[in-house]
């Protein structure tokens, strides 16, 4: 028994002597990080069809999209330094000359401007009308609207200071983390394109693949190279914009390349003071909630929620419901990108060694379309809507398709020539 007792102290004493050793020694080193000096944001967008602009699509849009012809791709270009000018604020973005925007883009200081001096008077101004209609929320692909939808918005109670806990808690919904661009208020200096001198268009074939070159006053030399995963997102083509027989729509596309996730929705009226607006979120969430561009962490978790359709599926039923309380409404139809992150010089592998970081570049991507809903648009793929007929019975009447503007007119679009 001694002889146990003895043996069971030595083991704990052994124990104790490795945990205090653990206990001692040194911590592992943490490497210190510098910078950025510069920041370089590179937005890219492609888009086809009506794409919409204030709310409404732009005579150039319809027209460009019943022809089928007004792919377009758009950079917004943004610049910020930790450094002040050496002389007058200047910088400009040399892009390769696949992007077809000509040699240099300016990237202009914005000047400040005074905030405007509001008056507020105090009581209720006399000619003050109370809002009036409805706003009515569906979500969800399929044939048929969900139980307990739609939601019901009442602008007056509204107003009134009534808001439904349910909207509230759409608005939430994504809880999407806010982007951080670089801006003049979280800058030293800052420079963007396009601006007030320069509104070079970049062409609908212009390719953001090979070498870049950034310069100014203010900023460290930005050099590097894109490759072809890293070009724009292709535009979205859609293969299915027609109703069926039970009343729904069916919206179908091709897959997109580069894309990581994709949403679609509505928005129409019903002719009078009723909006209504449906999104493919499987969950009760606001799509208009949601930014232009998504950080990959955020659409990991908007595709695990079903807010947002994975990039492997190729159609979405708009419900009859929605339909039938807006005859007339217009789609949109959005493929979110990934990001191509790179910064100067690499990381040094030795903790010991500290990483003075000189400049970060960010290139988001997206890609959206968008059109009358119901009306096909030219160049889009033939394909069967699904209705199967019987042998021995007569053809099933199909319903009429809207006439693209009887909607437009109905959405509030000035039609040329009022026809």
């Amino acid at each position: 028994m001694t002889g146990s007792i003895r043996m069971t102290r030595r083991v704990l004493l052994a124990g104790t002597a490795i945990v205090w050793a653990g206990a001692a020694a040194p911590p592992a080193a943490k490497q210190v990080v510098t910078g950025p000096v510069a920041t370089y944001w590179m937005s890219a967008q492609t888009t086809s069809g009506m794409t919409m602009g204030g709310g409404r699509p732009s005579m150039s849009s319809i027209m460009g999209g019943m022809r089928g012809d007004n792919v377009s791709r758009s950079l917004l270009l943004q610049l910020g330094s930790t450094q002040r000018p050496t002389g007058p604020a200047a910088a400009e973005h040399l892009p390769p000359s696949v992007l077809g925007a000509g040699p240099s883009l300016p990237l202009l200081t914005p000047k400040p401007t005074a905030a405007p001096t509001v008056r507020e008077e105090p009581g209720q101004p006399q000619s003050y009308e109370k809002p009036k209609g409805r706003m009515l929320i569906y979500w969800g692909c399929g044939e048929r609207a969900r139980p307990g939808q739609p939601m019901v918005i009442d602008f007056s109670k509204m107003a009134a200071g009534q808001i439904p806990p349910e909207y509230s808690r759409m608005l939430q919904g994504f809880q999407i983390t806010p982007a951080q661009p670089p801006s003049p208020t979280r800058s030293t200096t800052y420079g963007e394109w396009p601006n007030e001198k320069t509104r070079t268009q970049v062409p609908g074939d212009g390719s953001l693949i090979g070498a870049h070159t950034i310069r100014g006053t203010y900023s460290p030399q930005i050099q590097f190279s894109l490759a072809a995963g890293q070009d724009f997102l292709p535009p979205v083509r859609m293969t299915a914009n027609s109703q069926t027989a039970a009343g729904a729509f069916q919206l179908g596309w091709r897959p997109v390349t580069g894309a990581t996730g994709y949403i679609a929705s509505t928005m129409g009226s019903d002719g009078g003071e009723t909006i209504v607006l449906w999104s493919s979120s499987e969950v009760s969430s606001l799509m208009f909630a949601l930014p232009d561009y998504l950080r990959p962490a955020d659409v990991t978790r908007l595709l695990a929620s079903k807010a947002l359709m994975p990039p492997t599926q190729t159609s979405c039923m708009v419900p009859r419901e929605v339909a039938q309380a807006a005859p007339q409404s217009m789609y949109q139809f959005v493929a979110y990108g990934g990001e191509t992150n790179l910064s100067w010089p690499e990381r040094p592998a030795d903790p010991k060694v500290a990483w003075n970081i000189a400049w970060t570049v960010k290139v988001r991507y997206r890609s959206a379309t968008g059109g009358i809903l119901g009306m096909e648009m030219p160049g889009a793929d033939d394909e069967d809507d699904g209705d199967d007929q019987r042998p021995g019975q007569p053809p099933a009447a199909k319903p009429r398709k809207p006439k693209g503007t009887d909607i437009l007119r109905g959405l509030g679009v000035p039609i040329p020539g009022g026809r």
